[in-house]
């Protein structure tokens, strides 16, 4: 927490009004300020939400599923000018330093190149792929890139330094307009940019999403009734249960897409390959 006074007055309120048990629902950040409420003896659980899906401990946030059906259907949407004028169409989505929406939503939608963070990307071997395509006569493509995607991850591109908001975050700067512009200067094709932004964070939830927070909010409750604290309910497979990451050793690790998953360029128990950037 970036004001240590707010440890403070948090466990002040919680001990004047008498709160018996504080549940925190939401994403890295706000667990990592939970967990030092948490060490100072307080009734604090915790439920992942974030649309990143970053979190240390679970395999799905509530709100994940979502983003990437919204950036899917617009993928799908984009699809349409793509081929219909012969275009690169790059589509930059959140994630921060977590690449999971751009590559769930890249293979849904079926996008050809998928930079994201944890990978070191070329750019001439993302333009040597593109080409190839427009050489066997494929004559659009379609290009996701995470908002977090470093300069220094695609080797070949220039990105400035970004600026820190109040919480210390970055302001990413668009990584996805430099690259579609480097992207055309190389390969002569027209090439379009979308910046899905803060249209990813809002609307109405997917039914996964509402049956997954119902899940995890039973969950908290019963484990509530327990005395069970300082843990947050989590997905592991396809089952609910408590990993303790409100603890110093935990909070802060990302929950990063498992690097063998670029080794042999497949999802997670599937057949079909795809390439990822």
């Amino acid at each position: 927490m970036k004001n240590p006074d707010d440890i403070t007055r948090i466990k002040c309120v919680i001990e004047d009004i008498d709160i018996g048990a504080l549940v925190v629902i939401d994403g890295d950040g706000t667990l990592r300020a939970a967990q030092e409420v948490s060490t100072h003896g307080k009734p604090i659980r915790g439920i992942p939400k974030t649309i990143n899906n970053d979190v240390f401990g679970t395999n799905a946030t509530i709100g994940f599923d979502t983003a990437v059906f919204i950036v899917t259907e617009a993928i799908d949407r984009l699809h349409t000018t793509a081929e219909s004028h012969h275009r690169i169409m790059v589509v930059e989505v959140m994630g921060r330093r977590s690449g999971w929406i751009a590559l769930a939503a890249g293979i849904a939608g079926g996008a050809d190149e998928i930079p994201v963070p944890e990978m070191r990307t070329s750019l001439g071997e993302v333009c040597l792929s593109l080409d190839e395509r427009y050489r066997a006569g494929k004559n659009f493509s379609i290009v996701v890139v995470a908002e977090g995607t470093r300069r220094e991850d695609i080797a070949g591109i220039s990105v400035p330094e970004c600026d820190r908001d109040e919480c210390g975050h970055e302001k990413f700067v668009g990584v996805g307009t430099v690259l579609s512009k480097e992207l055309e200067r190389r390969l002569g094709v027209e090439t379009r940019v979308t910046v899905l932004g803060h249209v990813q964070r809002g609307g109405n939830p997917i039914s996964y999403d509402r049956v997954l927070a119902t899940c995890l909010g039973i969950e908290t409750v019963h484990q509530i009734h327990a005395g069970n604290f300082g843990c947050i309910a989590a997905v592991q497979g396809n089952r609910i249960v408590n990993v303790p990451p409100l603890n110093q050793s935990c909070i802060g690790q990302r929950e990063s897409i498992p690097m063998n998953i670029y080794a042999q360029n497949r999802w997670p128990g599937s057949t079909h390959k795809y390439r990822f950037c």
